[in-house]
């Protein structure tokens, strides 16, 4: 892992214990501009998480707790008249001055509500009464979806959860990690502890780096052919959207470019393809296959380039 990155998660480990990889994986998608939806049970450290980050990026967070009452004005602002102007004032909403946004529960919101995030999400400014504002840089959104207890859910629907770059779960520490976290908070808070290692223009000049890794027509022919394969496999009744392609070949660079290549191999590929891949399968239901035994199939039948790569990748 790159040196800068090591230091945030180093930052970040201060408060989350046990769950590197995951954590890993949160920044891999932040270096890839893409937003994560995260599926977990509550209590796990989704929010200690997102403003461990916040602090260790020097990054402006905002945390918006999503229950059916919350408007889209909420998100995005809103118009109102001003008797001594004559004319309407913008209120900003809690996305216009946010790098990173916690939208815990998503699942709670009304569906107009999940819709202005996640347009925002696609095109990085909201529109309020025909006027278009930007969002800062970077923007990186952190949704969780709370699957204990189905009152007041909303389903989100295949189109929006396929804009997310990743779906990730940190899942319950482990004995060794859940015991570093109760000494960790005798009489302290470890956040106190948390220091940031990284600016903001440093991580947006990292984004563009990542954009530079080249992903040869090998690599590329290897992600259409796996996506292909996922709208052909008998067990599926929707594959692999071409979004889903565009979000594998963003996610394996920044996979590439945190192992300190300019290249992207088919292992690279291979590292990133179920988190990046698994939301945007949906199964028959007349099949006993999971979606990890979809996943499985792919990646075992697709032939992966770096097979007969031989050193071909830093030509």
């Amino acid at each position: 892992m790159r040196l800068e990155m090591e230091k945030v998660l180093a930052e970040i480990e201060k408060v989350i214990a046990g769950k590197r990889e995951a954590v890993t994986k949160i920044l891999t998608a932040l270096l890839a501009d893409g937003h994560v939806l995260l599926d977990d049970v509550p209590g796990v450290g989704k929010t200690t998480l997102a403003v461990a980050l916040s602090r260790a990026v020097g990054l402006n967070y905002k945390r918006v707790q999503f229950t059916p009452d919350v408007l889209p004005s909420d998100l995005v602002g809103f118009s109102m008249y001003d008797r001594q102007s004559g004319g309407f004032s913008y209120h900003p909403g809690a996305l216009n001055d946010a790098n990173l946004l916690l939208g815990d529960e998503i699942n709670r919101a009304g569906s107009k509500t999940q819709s202005a995030l996640l347009e925002a999400m696609e095109e990085r400014q909201v529109t309020v009464d025909g006027v278009t504002y930007s969002l800062q840089k970077p923007f990186l959104v952190i949704a969780t979806q709370n699957s204990v207890g189905a009152a007041g859910t909303q389903f989100l629907p295949y189109a929006q959860v396929d804009r997310f770059l990743v779906r990730l779960s940190l899942g319950y520490p482990d004995y060794a990690a859940q015991m570093e976290m109760l000494k960790n908070r005798q009489g302290v808070n470890p956040m106190d502890q948390v220091q940031c290692v990284m600016t903001r223009d440093v991580l947006i000049s990292m984004q563009k780096e990542v954009q530079q890794v080249v992903s040869r027509d090998a690599i590329l022919d290897y992600i259409t052919r796996l996506t292909l394969a996922s709208r052909e496999h008998e067990a599926v009744d929707v594959g692999i959207s071409p979004r889903g392609a565009l979000f594998l070949d963003r996610m394996a660079k920044a996979h590439a470019w945190m192992d300190g290549r300019d290249f992207v191999t088919g292992n690279d590929v291979q590292a990133v393809f179920r988190d990046v891949c698994a939301h945007r399968v949906l199964l028959k239901e007349s099949t006993n296959q999971t979606v990890d035994d979809v996943l499985n199939d792919l990646l075992r039948t697709v032939e992966n380039p770096d097979r007969h790569s031989r050193g071909m990748w830093k030509q």
